[in-house]
């Protein structure tokens, strides 16, 4: 298995905006966690303006399924986003 960080650069008014969305959110990556593909998450805070997923999966197919059904995504709270295999040497 590869690791994958799922990057995202979230939108100024995300801590407004995102409250009636985060029930589904949060619902998405627990359904990928509950699957073994989705190891931790969590946004960074002062500032919260970006957000980081670990995934653990074979190829980046899962996160691009997760990406495509995030309401965050779809909502526009997610300015960018980057998939990136990880090398982890130590963990």
């Amino acid at each position: 298995m590869n690791h994958w960080l799922l990057i995202y650069d979230l939108a100024d008014d995300y801590l407004e905006r995102r409250e009636q969305l985060r029930p589904e959110h949060l619902a998405l990556a627990r359904k990928a966690r509950d699957l073994g593909e989705l190891v931790m998450a969590g946004a960074l805070v002062d500032p919260y303006d970006m957000a980081v997923f670990v995934w653990r999966v074979e190829t980046n197919e899962p996160i691009d399924r997760f990406v495509a059904h995030d309401p965050y995504v779809r909502e526009g709270l997610v300015k960018r986003f980057r998939i990136r295999r990880w090398n982890v040497v130590i963990g």
